[in-house]
């Protein structure tokens, strides 16, 4: 996601925003915001995406939403519907299913892993 539009107070151009995200359907209920940044730093996450050949929307209005989100932190529910028209878009021009977060996990899908510190890591396995 990547903004630069006009700032109506005094008619300069902001500097650019740049926000990354990232969705695995089967861990988070929601996308995360990877990367974000302004100016140089975004100039740089846009420049990673269209190497890597991720695709990429110009949305003044919602980057500036989504730069507020915290790091690694799902994104702001504001943001949701925006963000799902995105996604659907996206998802489809792949000619990939769109993913339902609300269904069980598909068989033969695994789950996040427990860790070591994770309590049914403990279970007596009688």
């Amino acid at each position: 996601m990547t903004g630069d539009s006009d700032d109506s107070s005094d008619g300069r151009r902001r500097r650019q925003v740049a926000v990354a995200l990232q969705w695995d359907p089967e861990r988070r209920d929601a996308p995360t915001v990877t990367a974000k940044g302004e100016g140089a730093l975004a100039e740089q996450i846009l420049r990673v995406a269209f190497d890597r050949g991720v695709k990429v929307r110009t949305d003044a209005d919602l980057a500036e939403v989504l730069r507020a989100a915290e790091l690694d932190r799902e994104i702001p529910y504001a943001a949701y519907a925006a963000v799902a028209e995105i996604l659907t878009y996206i998802y489809r021009a792949n000619g990939e299913a769109v993913p339902d977060p609300a269904a069980p996990p598909q068989a033969g899908a695994s789950g996040p892993e427990p860790s070591d510190d994770d309590p049914r890591n403990d279970e007596d396995p009688r």
